[in-house]
């Protein structure tokens, strides 16, 4: 036990190898070693990323988005769900 909410178990032996089970909480991230590293790694490579790097992107997603595509996107679309209002009574017949 790891605390109170991680479990290792031994899940198999064979030879030099040794399986390991571990139950933890989702919240808890699990990985080997190396995978572990090797996340850290890209992680700080990620987080070096410069503005002239992010520069180039516009021209390869298709350029700057148009003036009037930032217009519609700016504007509220409608309430869509349907069914009556408070209030609303709809059409007597």
């Amino acid at each position: 036990m790891i605390g109170d909410d991680i479990e290792i178990t031994v899940v198999d032996i064979r030879g030099d190898r040794v399986r390991l089970g571990i139950t933890a909480p989702q919240s808890v991230s699990v990985h080997r070693k190396e995978v572990y590293e090797a996340i850290r790694r890209e992680n700080i490579e990620a987080s070096r990323t410069k503005v002239q790097d992010l520069s180039q992107l516009d021209s390869l997603l298709g350029g700057p988005p148009k003036p009037e595509e930032e217009d519609k996107d700016k504007k509220q679309k409608p309430n869509n769900r349907g069914g009556a209002r408070k209030g609303d009574e709809g059409e007597k017949r």
